[in-house]
């Protein structure tokens, strides 16, 4: 995992009204960075996060029909275990091969 204080923009605030994706998470919210980033604030920093293996968001082969996704195909990275998957719809996507994998819900902020 990267360094807990992680770097963020100094001149932007995240809020519930900032732009950003908001992913609930345990007992907090991170927010969806450009970079396939997962931040949030804890005290006078900001945390590096990932979502869990686990039942709800599961790793392997879970395939599911749509797109290959790229840098380039407009949806956000969010880091999953030891990968990065894509964000579709609420759900994480990860491309695996030739197909893509469905590795769960998350729960979005609004």
């Amino acid at each position: 995992m990267a360094d807990p204080k992680a770097e963020v923009n100094p001149n932007h605030v995240h809020s519930l009204h900032c732009g950003h994706t908001k992913i609930l998470h345990h007992d907090h919210i991170d927010f969806v960075e450009a970079n396939g980033h997962l931040h949030h604030k804890h005290e006078d920093h900001w945390d590096e996060c990932r979502i869990e293996v686990s039942e709800q968001n599961p790793d392997g082969e879970h395939p599911v029909e749509g797109e290959i996704h790229n840098q380039y195909c407009g949806h956000e990275q969010v880091p999953h275990g030891d990968h990065m998957d894509y964000l579709v719809n609420g759900r994480l996507q990860h491309v695996h091969g030739d197909h893509v994998d469905d590795h769960g819900p998350v729960d979005i902020v609004s």
